[in-house]
């Protein structure tokens, strides 16, 4: 026990030492957090550029115009005449949709022709085309609706009655979770949680690695050499100690940037304990597998680098191919970002998380195994490699 806690002393020193851990593990998650949090504070996407073509310039094709104009969603760019290339123009402003009223447009109204409007919209950015979608469907589709119904008055029906005939039944849309649409809620936190995974597996990375690659590890862990898995945890509990800073600071930044926090804050604790404990122990067998530092590093980077995108996060595992399925569901953050959506957008009930759970609770579990496991055959062939005098010297330290 005593040397035990002398490496795991030593461990600590070696971490706060290394300058380079310091800065990707403490600066990184702050600085990330901090620019993230500022690119999607606005939460939502507001005047996004839309091009007007009114061919018909008639005050029908102006209310029209003016009421696109209204809404808080898009800002109109209005042109009277037809450019040259709409493609140009589209391109030039940023454009998100183009929008273009037919000739005739006010006379086929009012002899009820029923002209179409032509809406192109420019997906070349889903995200922005998706807003402008929905502000354009909104805003032309109510358009439509008064047009019918003032001419239904005209005709003399009732308004009640014109109402009706235009709109035999209703439909009341109703969202759920993230109702404002708000991407910063549903972004940040999940980036956070991309950023933890990153800097835990480069931290651990360099663990055993290190010690191999220099030389230390023999004169270090010498009274260790029977006690594999007490040695994971003199490299993993400084990651774990220090973890918890970082998920304080988020906490702090869920603040300042007004996010709101997950429901049953106690299981979330849990499911992100079990969540730093996989991730570590991932990286711990990867650094024990890999003996380079440099080679660790980078096949941990090679890991963590799509994990964002295919977690599910963002697009269903369900439309992955199968063997993408496999990749993401032995990476931990998948599990995770999945409970996590559930308690902070979802506002789900904790049991429905409890299959993540269960789920980050394996991967600790077997990547603990196969670290103790790939740990113990490491041992055996440095020990049995080192000379009886170098064991000597290492006993009489």
């Amino acid at each position: 026990m005593k040397e035990f806690f002398r490496l795991l002393k030593r461990e600590f020193k070696l971490f706060i030492g290394n300058s380079t851990l310091r800065t990707v593990f403490f600066l990184a998650p702050v600085f990330y957090a901090t620019l993230l949090g500022f690119v999607y504070k606005s939460g939502k996407v507001e005047n996004t550029p839309v091009l007007v073509i009114d061919r018909d310039n008639t005050p029908l094709s102006s209310q029209l115009t003016d009421m696109l104009d209204d809404n808080k969603s898009i800002s109109i760019i209005k042109y009277a005449q037809e450019p040259l290339s709409i493609k140009d123009e589209v391109i030039r402003h940023e454009a998100a949709a183009v929008v273009i009223i037919p000739s005739r447009f006010e006379a086929d109204m009012l002899q009820k022709k029923y002209p179409e409007l032509n809406v192109y919209v420019n997906t070349g950015n889903v995200l922005t085309a998706n807003f402008a979608s929905k502000a354009l469907q909104l805003t032309i589709g109510t358009f439509s609706a008064g047009a019918s119904i003032k001419a239904l008055q005209k005709a003399g029906m009732p308004a009640t009655k014109a109402a009706t005939q235009y709109e035999p039944f209703k439909a009341n849309y109703i969202t759920l979770f993230n109702t404002t649409g708000n991407y910063l809620i549903f972004m940040w936190p999940a980036m956070l949680a991309v950023v933890l995974q990153q800097v835990i597996l480069l931290a651990m990375a360099v663990s055993f690695a290190a010690e191999f690659e220099r030389g230390s590890f023999v004169k270090e862990y010498i009274k260790m050499k029977r006690w594999a898995f007490p040695s994971m945890l003199i490299k993993v509990i400084p990651i774990w100690i220090f973890s918890i800073l970082i998920v304080g600071v988020y906490y702090f930044m869920h603040m300042i940037f007004r996010v709101p926090m997950p429901e049953g804050i106690l299981n979330f604790i849990l499911l992100t304990a079990v969540f730093v404990g996989s991730a570590s122990f991932l990286g711990v067998f990867i650094s024990i597998l890999i003996p380079d530092a440099l080679k660790a590093t980078q096949i941990l980077m090679v890991i963590a680098s799509p994990a964002f995108i295919i977690s599910g996060f963002t697009w269903p595992l369900s439309a992955m191919p199968a063997f993408v399925q496999f990749i993401a569901n032995i990476i931990p953050l998948t599990p995770f970002l999945q409970a996590f959506k559930i308690l902070l957008i979802q506002k789900g009930s904790v049991e429905l998380t409890y299959p993540y759970l269960k789920h980050l609770s394996i991967l600790l579990v077997v990547y603990a195994i196969i670290g103790w496991i790939a740990l113990k055959i490491k041992l055996w062939f440095i020990f049995k490699k080192s000379t009886p005098e170098q064991v000597e010297n290492v006993s009489e330290l």
